[in-house]
């Protein structure tokens, strides 16, 4: 491990030496994020995914700097012109902006204006002007010859060379950069009405903000604007107070050469300096505002599959549709297929196919003894909730309806692996068995789709999608390890998220169940094909497997640990068999951590996370999140009076507020300011997708269909 680019990792984060070095050291033996966030806590001082994460891709960009940075010493250094300072400057640079900066004087360039001025030898008048001497332009007519037969090109061939001279000042340029970035402004202005007729951009046709106060949102919204061609961008400077600054830097004194300076700066600043340092600002603003984006998608989407599962329901999942009728799909309490069906239940249906709907859809649910409704959120949504609403009030038991989000319910319908679960399927048809199956178990069947898709994100559009989809598989891995896999029923899609398994390896096992049945144990996945030792390791401990004999294999206690965990059980009386009982949840819960850790030769937070398993094995960490609204009536915009107070589900965290489903056709918005009583930088303090919320509605534009709620009352 290179010394330099470690000690630059360690001067990036708070985290000790020690934890750095591990986390390095670790990963290079080709240890995964979740394993070592898991069963490595004891080297790491308890690091979760993220920190871990966080030293590894801190440690891959100084890595990225320190070879820019030999790159650079090599290429001045080839031109002879590296003296000990300037490589004491570029070792110790902390920013790439700074280390292109040291570089700029002795980069390779194409013919400029400047260089074929020094060619033609007016370097030597550059130095006059610069010295601020008198008679400048006598002394500029003894430069006058057959390539440069004017004083007038003369002396423009100066300025060149001096405004060139001045742009690859280093100091100047950062004084500049930091003017910009903190005094300069950003500012819109309409430039095509006709590209934008629902008038999205509204706010920003006249638009003029601080660029440092500019919130991450706002900067996406513009950069997409301008990109549709709605509106013209651009940044604002102060130039009389930076013109002042580098006049006050190269002009001491009156004399001849002062207005041949003053066009050298203005030269500097507008075709070179101030181009290259909004393209910069924009780059940073933009860097920022899509790190934000993508934290945000990252965060929704963790809480999106890490929703409650319903389990224990057979569920109908409702696809609605206008014209082509609404897709149905039964599965029963595993998920299983049974049965698939089309029924027209909303208009231009006509009012007898509508009836039919109903009796038939009454039918389906006495036959299977249907105990949930999943509708999805689409087209035609709210009709349909109305129409099963109606028919729900038919049925003697209690059946409820929950309204699900579909978003990507389409895009695994159309995928290679739904046509290979479904080959008999419409596409159509696929998709109400996701909308049923996502509340069952959304993990399982929203790692089946690509993320982008789910639709819990803010501006993914507009942000850099490599990435994003990173950042995004990051997440999915992430929560799939912490909630852990079912050996016998994970599909391949959510296996290969597995830590240490990987698409082959996963597909590898659900053949192996195919051919041989339900595997028994954790030991037994030895025989999968292509799963070799390193792999177990890394899988081992997030596999479960219920049908074993040995409980600890329905536990997150990692198989390297079970002769531990034996011989904790040995030393507190208990068997095996009698794990989950409620004198053994208690007994467990005297155990005195320190002494039995000592004793046991074992770390004290690997000893607890042993006792924390054994105490509830089988335990699903998303058991104790929010659960779905259940409901069995229907709400409309025009129920709706303001001062009203609602349960509702939150579907969408963005930078600005938070978007709850309450019920009616769109989802109502709760403002960041109306999220608490305290400030708040961002609604994710407050709310997380899924999260069940009461709220009060606070306006209703019924033209619009916009609803404004507040989490802090009705005031």
């Amino acid at each position: 491990m290179n010394s330099e680019i470690f000690m630059a990792t360690q001067r990036q984060l708070d985290f000790k030496k020690s934890q750095i070095e591990k986390v390095l050291s670790l990963t290079e033996e080709g240890n995964t994020i979740p394993f070592i966030a898991r069963y490595r806590k004891e080297m790491t001082g308890n690091l979760d995914e993220i920190e871990i994460k966080k030293i590894i891709d801190t440690f891959e960009k100084q890595r990225s700097l320190y070879e820019r940075k030999q790159t650079i010493i090599n290429a001045i250094e080839a031109q002879e012109k590296l003296t000990p300072e300037l490589r004491k400057q570029i070792e110790q640079a902390e920013k790439l902006q700074d280390v292109e900066d040291l570089y700029l004087p002795y980069k390779r360039k194409k013919k400029t204006k400047a260089s074929i001025a020094k060619e033609n030898g007016l370097l030597p008048l550059a130095v006059y002007i610069l010295k601020q001497n008198n008679q400048v332009l006598d002394y500029a007519k003894s430069f006058v010859n057959e390539n440069i037969n004017s004083v007038e090109k003369v002396l423009d061939g100066a300025i060149d060379i001096l405004a060139e001279s001045f742009a690859e000042d280093v100091k100047l340029r950062r004084w500049t950069r930091h003017e910009a970035e903190n005094h300069s402004l950003f500012e819109s202005e309409l430039k095509k009405a006709d590209h934008d007729e629902k008038r999205v951009f509204e706010m920003y046709y006249q638009f003029s903000e601080l660029a440092s106060k500019l919130p991450n949102h706002r900067i996406l919204a513009l950069n997409r604007g301008e990109k549709l061609g709605v509106l013209k961008v651009k940044l604002v400077h102060d130039m009389n107070k930076i013109q002042r600054f580098y006049q006050a830097r190269f002009i001491t004194k009156a004399s001849d050469a002062t207005s041949y300076l003053e066009k050298a700066i203005e030269h500097a600043l507008k075709k070179s300096i101030l181009p290259a340092i909004d393209r910069e600002i924009r780059a940073m603003l933009t860097e920022r505002a899509e790190i934000s984006a993508i934290d945000v998608f990252a965060d929704n989407l963790k809480h999106l599959l890490l929703q409650s599962p319903l389990r224990g329901q057979v569920v109908l999942g409702f696809d609605p549709a206008y014209r082509t009728g609404a897709k149905l799909a039964i599965v029963d309490e595993t998920g299983k297929l049974l049965k698939v069906e089309v029924i027209y239940p909303v208009k231009p249906a006509k009012s007898h196919e509508i009836e039919q709907a109903g009796e038939r859809l009454i039918s389906l649910i006495e036959k299977y003894q249907v105990t949930m409704i999943s509708i999805g959120n689409g087209t035609a949504s709210r009709e349909s909730e109305h129409f099963v609403a109606a028919q729900l009030k038919k049925i003697k038991r209690k059946v409820y309806y929950v309204i699900t989000n579909e978003a990507g319910a389409s895009v695994y319908s159309a995928s290679e692996n739904a046509r290979r679960e479904f080959p008999q399927l419409t596409v159509e048809k696929r998709s109400a068995i996701s909308i049923a199956r996502r509340i069952q178990d959304p993990l399982a069947e929203l790692v089946k789709i690509d993320p982008k898709s789910i639709g819990v994100g803010q501006y993914q559009h507009d942000v850099a999608q490599k990435k994003l989809t990173e950042s995004l598989d990051f997440t999915v891995e992430t929560v799939v390890n912490q909630v852990g896999v079912n050996l016998n029923t994970a599909s391949a899609e959510l296996l290969e998220h597995v830590a240490g398994l990987n698409k082959v390896i996963a597909e590898n096992i659900v053949a192996y169940r195919e051919a041989n049945g339900l595997i028994q144990s954790r030991t037994e996945v030895k025989k999968v094909p292509r799963l070799g030792p390193k792999a177990f390791e890394q899988s081992a401990g997030f596999l479960r497997v219920l049908e074993s004999r040995n409980p600890f294999d329905n536990t997150a206690i990692h198989p390297e640990s079970y002769e531990v965990a034996n011989r904790l059980l040995a030393r507190i009386g208990i068997e095996k068999a009698a794990l989950g009982e409620k004198r053994v949840i208690e007994q467990l819960e005297t155990v005195n951590i320190a002494e039995m850790a000592t004793e046991l030769s074992i770390g004290e937070t690997t000893l607890r996370d042993i006792v924390d398993n054994l105490q509830k094995p089988g335990r699903d960490i998303r058991e104790n999140l929010s659960r779905p609204v259940l409901k069995s009536d229907v709400l409309s915009i025009e129920d709706l009076v303001v001062g009203q107070a609602l349960e509702g589900t939150v579907r969408n965290v963005t930078d600005f507020g938070a978007f709850v489903d309450i019920g009616v056709k769109h989802d109502g918005l709760v403002h960041i300011s109306k999220l608490a009583n305290k400030f708040i930088k961002h609604p994710s303090e407050v709310v997380s997708v899924g999260d069940v919320i009461k709220v009060w509605v606070i306006n209703v534009d019924h033209d619009k269909e916009k609803v404004g709620l507040s989490m802090i009352g009705s005031a």
